[in-house]
């Protein structure tokens, strides 16, 4: 009789884990291996935040993220990691363009979708990847050298007035490029002086580091463009400790800055008045991002490439929008009440 109960509390206790397991299988979820460059500055943790808030249990995806510590061998070891997982998708935010192919065809061969998010890959085969998702570098650097113009224009400030320090982003990173082209194309376009052009890779240390030594070298800065708001921030504190101050009235010494990203940290000094025009980088791509896969995944159509919607934000009343051929760039005024929504 013992033995008989026994059994039948096995039996019992069996049946209950089972409903547990057939509950759990009622669910697919797109398992989804994304591999993050790192965490090097305030837009890339908001960027992180924005795929694990979109791409979880509840909307359908298994996430394992990785982060790369902005190594690109890490990177691709993940990347192999997760062909080895058999994921049904691979998320990747590249560290640089280049370095890709071999890799990218690995996950191809086994039939994993990958898609590219924030910067870009530079590959022979563009169908190695299936979708990207982020921003229009070029157009990001084209707007703000065109406020430069604008503000020098008005201020009645001379083209070879303005002597330019670049500090620049990861060398070879997509938004570094596109940025850094934007300027030259501008320099040459309206006869700017630029002085200096130094990699400080998106961090604030680095970029008060780097600003620190051109200061040195260069007395008669006028005009920061920094790639990144971390990296404005960090020029900034080398700016007030060199005894200078960031600001828009260049005649009298203040040395003008414009920065990308307009992160909160980044817009609240334009507020202050330091940081003068701050370009969007919309971090926010996470909802796109979940789209996209849930679409791969179901074989319904998609697009290709996907750019985010973005905006810039000047501490001057120089507003205006800045027409392309795809649409309309809005630069505006920034107040207290649009810091106050930033999300990031």
């Amino acid at each position: 009789m013992a033995l008989l109960l026994a059994g039948l509390l096995i039996l019992s206790s069996g049946c209950g884990k089972k409903e547990v397991e057939t509950t759990e299988e009622k669910q697919t979820f797109i398992t989804v291996g994304f591999s993050q460059l790192g965490a090097e500055s305030d837009w890339r943790v908001a960027n992180t935040e924005s795929m694990r808030g979109s791409l979880t249990r509840q909307a359908g995806f298994d996430l394992i993220f990785d982060d790369a510590q902005q190594k690109q061998d890490k990177q691709i070891m993940a990347i192999r990691k997760f062909i080895q997982q058999e994921v049904d998708c691979i998320l990747l935010a590249p560290v640089t363009e280049t370095g890709w192919d071999t890799v990218l065809q690995e996950a191809k061969d086994a039939e994993i979708p990958v898609v590219i998010v924030d910067r870009m890959v530079d590959v022979e085969d563009t169908n190695l990847y299936t979708a990207w998702i982020g921003s229009d570098f070029s157009k990001e650097g084209e707007v703000a050298c065109e406020w430069l113009n604008e503000f020098a224009i008005r201020n009645d400030i001379a083209p070879e007035e303005l002597r330019i320090v670049d500090l620049q982003g990861t060398l070879g990173a997509t938004a570094q490029i596109g940025r850094t082209s934007g300027l030259e194309k501008a320099a040459a376009k309206y006869g700017w002086t630029i002085l200096d052009m130094v990699p400080a890779d998106y961090t604030q240390a680095k970029g008060k580091e780097v600003m620190q030594r051109l200061l040195s070298e260069h007395e008669d800065i006028n005009v920061v463009y920094a790639e990144n708001d971390n990296e404005a921030i960090g020029a900034i504190e080398a700016i007030e400790e060199s005894g200078r101050t960031a600001g828009t009235d260049i005649k009298n010494g203040e040395i003008l800055v414009i920065s990308f990203d307009a992160a909160k940290s980044g817009l609240t000094k334009v507020m202050e008045g330091k940081i003068a025009l701050d370009v969007e980088c919309n971090p926010l791509q996470g909802p796109e991002a979940g789209k996209i896969i849930k679409a791969v995944y179901n074989g319904n159509e998609f697009n290709k490439y996907t750019y985010v919607n973005e905006n810039a934000f000047s501490c001057t009343d120089i507003v205006k929008s800045v027409s392309y051929k795809d649409g309309e760039y809005n630069i505006t005024k920034l107040t207290q009440e649009i810091i106050n929504r930033r999300e990031y």
